[in-house]
């Protein structure tokens, strides 16, 4: 839905409130005009029903008033006098239209004083749960996101288990695009296994300041942009869904590349703008690395221990030849100086070889994981020049990005070598939003920006700005342990990561103490 149509239907709902609540505004002594009139309707009803007048607004929150609807309603029928169960499922059921039958066809009494106090102890559970979880969607939502990094793609910055808090201010809150779905859930209900959203209506696209724009090397979360896979626990049957935006996968990278760049890939190394990358201190880029033994080959929980090796490594006793998937280059430096060891390289796809699956996957280019660009990373009002050989870079940008998923059904074809945009000539785009190139620390075992292509900036989600638990759960099954030194630190830094667990111990100790010793003088 466009902007246009939610302001018409907004209009609609101010008619159906007035039309079911008039009468209903005159018997708590107000005037039958103020039923009608958008917002102020809203603030008067918050005093008629004797709550407070910043429910008001967490009925135009998305998500959070689909919480806040049924409560208006239950509360409305209540402040004339209709407390029994019935009342309250009539009201639910019906969407509220069961106020309608209140307002017209019978004889309520308004209850000025009427008592907030749930008259149940079952009641008093509901209403307590029911602002937690109107609390905890705000806060999920708006300002903080709990995330779990499920894969290797950033070791050793980000590791497997780590649970990270991520940041939804810092580039600014985005708010939902689908209008109707269950709280604090991606897309998926947890246990039931089934959609927890509906595709229609959607909202339109808007992102709330930010403090700070995303700065090369800056570690992002985002909707992974070309996710129609299989979802809602059903792998094996072969289908694959449209997602809206905010329910596509959550993705973390690293943003190498941001608007305006030009980006390349020399044997595995970032290059931006002709200069090499220069990643801050605590990253660890890690490549494949094969060698051959002298015939003895490595205990995997020696590996783990001594070299932090936790992606997989082989060992073919045959021909003495092992691979590691993925090591630092520190670590290469030790492990080439092991005994066992007689020859260990980097792995490198060749210069000049094709693979299909790199980006922009019409496999004309000699692109591999390794050789890559130079390629241009789009920039909001950045017009480009739109030819045959420059449109299977921006075809999807256009079509989907800046097209379907906007509402705008763009088309984008060849006539020779003529580009044509929804069946007329053109030879430039301008770009409406900016992009982002999302990459792993592990350069070997990451599907990335150059699988895929560009991040465009309205599936950017935040920023992970702090560990607050790490569970080493190894690939290798050795360990399965609480990370100590990693509990309760930032992720953004140079320096090794400090854990600042024991300072919140420490405080919290001292609030506990307080608050006894408060309580006790009070009660001496």
């Amino acid at each position: 839905m466009t902007f246009t149509q939610w302001f018409l239907f907004f209009l609609l709902v101010q008619v159906i409130h007035f039309a079911g609540t008039w009468k209903l505004y005159q018997k708590a002594g107000r005037q039958a005009w103020e039923a009608a009139i958008p917002i102020y309707n809203a603030v008067i009803l918050m005093k008629i029903i004797n709550r407070p007048w910043w429910w008001v607004i967490l009925l135009f929150i998305p998500i959070v008033n689909l919480i806040m609807f049924p409560v208006i309603w239950v509360e409305t029928i209540r402040s004339y006098g209709r407390h029994s169960t019935t009342d309250t499922i009539l009201a639910i059921i019906t969407l509220g239209f069961y106020i309608y039958y209140i307002n017209y066809a019978t004889d309520v009494k308004y209850i000025e004083d009427r008592s907030l106090k749930p008259r149940t102890d079952a009641g008093e559970w509901i209403s307590s749960i029911l602002f937690a979880v109107i609390a905890a969607t705000i806060v999920h939502t708006y300002v903080m996101q709990p995330f779990t990094i499920p894969t290797a793609s950033l070791e050793k910055t980000l590791l497997v288990g780590d649970f990270l808090f991520v940041s939804k201010f810092h580039y600014g809150a985005r708010l939902p695009r689908t209008a109707v779905a269950f709280p604090m859930v991606h897309d998926t209900i947890p246990v039931l296994g089934v959609k927890s959203y509906l595709t229609k209506p959607q909202i339109p696209y808007l992102r709330l300041p930010g403090f700070e724009e995303i700065e090369r090397n800056d570690i992002v979360v985002f909707n992974w942009p070309v996710d129609t896979v299989n979802a809602f626990q059903q792998y094996g049957d072969g289908k694959y869904y449209y997602k809206p935006i905010d329910k596509k996968s959550n993705y973390v990278k690293r943003a190498v590349g941001i608007p305006g760049d030009s980006l390349e890939v020399r044997a595995g190394k970032v290059v931006v703008n002709n200069e090499p990358l220069q990643l801050p201190g605590r990253a660890k880029t890690q490549f494949t690395y094969i060698g051959t033994t002298n015939g003895q080959g490595f205990n995997p929980r020696y590996l783990y221990e001594e070299y932090d090796i936790t992606d997989g490594y082989y060992h073919d006793s045959n021909t003495n030849q092992f691979y590691i998937k993925a090591l630092t280059e520190s670590a290469y430096n030790r492990i080439k100086n092991h005994p066992n060891v007689t020859s260990i390289e980097r792995y490198s796809d060749s210069l000049g070889s094709k693979d299909r699956s790199i980006f922009p996957n019409n496999g004309k280019l000699n692109w591999n994981n390794d050789y890559m660009g130079p390629i241009y990373i789009p920039e909001e009002g950045v017009t480009v020049d739109l030819t045959a050989e420059s449109m299977p870079f921006y075809k999807r940008i256009i079509e989907t990005y800046e097209g379907s998923e906007m509402g705008i059904n763009n088309k984008l074809s060849l006539n020779g070598t003529q580009v044509l945009l929804n069946g007329q000539p053109t030879n430039s785009y301008t770009f409406k939003q900016n992009y982002y190139w999302m990459m792993g620390d592990n350069r070997h075992n990451s599907e990335d920006s150059r699988t895929w292509g560009f991040v465009p900036e309205n599936h950017v989600v935040g920023k992970p700005v702090f560990v607050w638990m790490s569970w080493d759960a190894n690939a290798q099954g050795f360990f399965n342990k609480i990370r100590w030194d990693r509990v309760f630190t930032t992720v953004k830094g140079d320096a090794t990561p400090t854990s600042y667990l024991p300072y919140f111990l420490i405080l919290l100790v001292i609030l506990i103490a307080f608050n006894y010793f408060k309580k006790r003088r009070k009660n001496a």
